[in-house]
This record gives C-alpha cells, structure tokens and sequence, in this order.
C-alpha cells in the first residue's frame, strides 16, 4: 500500500491547521484532521463553475470573481468556459494556498494560475466583493463562493458577514444586471435561501451529489441571479 505524505502545512490566522497530502498520484486538502478538497472529488467544484457562469443572455467575455482558490478546479472549470477576453479573479485567504498550487500543484495549475485571464489576490473575498459596488466597470458578472460549509457552519469566522443581510446586498450591488452568485454549502441552508430571496434575488437551491455516482445528495448549491 503507498503511503501518504504529507507535503506541507500551514496555521489559519484563526488557528485552523491546513495540510496538504499526496496519495497515488492524488493531492488532498486537510483542515485540522477533516479533508475539504481533493482532486479525486472535483464534481462540486465543476458544477459551482457550470452554474455561475451558465448566463441565459449568452454574455461573452465576463467578469467572474472566486471565492477560495482550493485546488483549482472551479478556476479551471470557468476558464473552460468564458472566452478569450474573459477575466478570472481567484480570492485566496491563505497565501500558503498559493504558494501550494504554484509548487507542489505546478504539473496539475500551472498554466490556469498564468493563465493571462486569470488573477490572483491574496485576501479576503468580501473585500473585493466590497470594492466592486463603486461603478459598472468593476462590477462581476458571477461571484463563486465555496469558502465555507455554509453560513452554519463557517471555516473562517469572519466569513459570516458575507451571509448576514448586509453581505447579500453588497453581493447584489457588486454584480450586474443578470449577474449570478452561486454559494456551495454542505448542507440544507434554508436560511441562506430565504435571505437571498429577501434581498430581492431570483434563487435556486441545488441538490449535490459528492461525486456523479453517488446516491445520497447531500450537498447544495444555492445559485441567485440579479434580476434588475
């Protein structure tokens, strides 16, 4: 049996731990002793992409801004699908993240992180979420959001002003007309729906599965649209 190794670790400036591993050739993302990514589930984080930037006015060449690089995925999923003069943001709260998928990931990311669509801040996401309000220049034509496992149950502490009322409408005013966000949560989030929709969006909630072959959905995508 091969052995997994442990390849690089880093604190949370709140004190998590985050690891990543190697096993047979797959990398895995460990918060503390609780593995939240890894390359061989990789169906919720396609499907986040699929769905925000899924516009039904067929826009060409958006604007999206990412929520948590993780191990990619949603990146690589988006830059599949927005053309040639789209523009990428990927938040990252750790720059160990980063710096993981620029060195240890480089043969899997290497040409989506130089990607010339593509941009990476290291920060927190709802400050880029805060400074697109000022004009129709800045503004998102989809915001992916899987930084935690919803707004009961956060990674990061100060994540939960993104899901309070305020959060919502910074969101709405930060993306455009027709503009979606799409939240990725480990469970039901009934209210994450409700206040959605009370901050005027149109909203589904999603059923996911962990991976296509999977009986049990678990999971849920809740995807808003900007309706005016």
């Amino acid at each position: 049996m091969k052995p997994t190794i442990n390849i690089a670790e880093t604190i949370a400036p709140d004190g998590a731990a985050f690891r990543l591993c190697s096993h047979d050739g797959e990398f895995f993302l460990y918060m503390n002793e609780r593995q939240v990514m890894s390359t061989t589930m990789t169906h919720s984080e396609l499907l986040l992409a699929d769905l925000g930037c899924d516009f039904r006015d067929g826009r060409k060449d958006p604007r999206v801004l990412i929520g948590g690089l993780g191990l990619g995925f949603s990146l690589r999923r988006c830059l599949e699908l927005t053309g040639s003069g789209a523009c990428v943001e990927v938040v990252e709260l750790l720059p160990e993240i980063i710096q993981w998928n620029r060195e240890h990931l480089d043969g899997l990311n290497d040409e989506i992180l130089s990607d010339q669509r593509t941009r990476i801040i290291e920060g927190d996401v709802y400050d880029s979420i805060q400074s697109a309000q000022g004009g129709k220049g800045s503004r998102y034509d989809a915001i992916l959001l899987d930084v935690d496992d919803g707004p009961s149950s956060l990674l990061q502490p100060g994540n939960a002003r993104i899901y309070r009322r305020g959060g919502l409408q910074a969101i709405k005013r930060a993306l455009t007309p027709g503009g979606r966000v799409a939240f990725w949560a480990a469970t039901e989030e009934p209210g994450l729906f409700r206040g959605l929709r009370q901050t005027g969006f149109a909203v589904e909630e999603l059923p996911v599965a962990k991976h296509p072959r999977a009986r049990q959905q678990r999971h849920r995508i809740y995807l808003a649209e900007r309706r005016d």
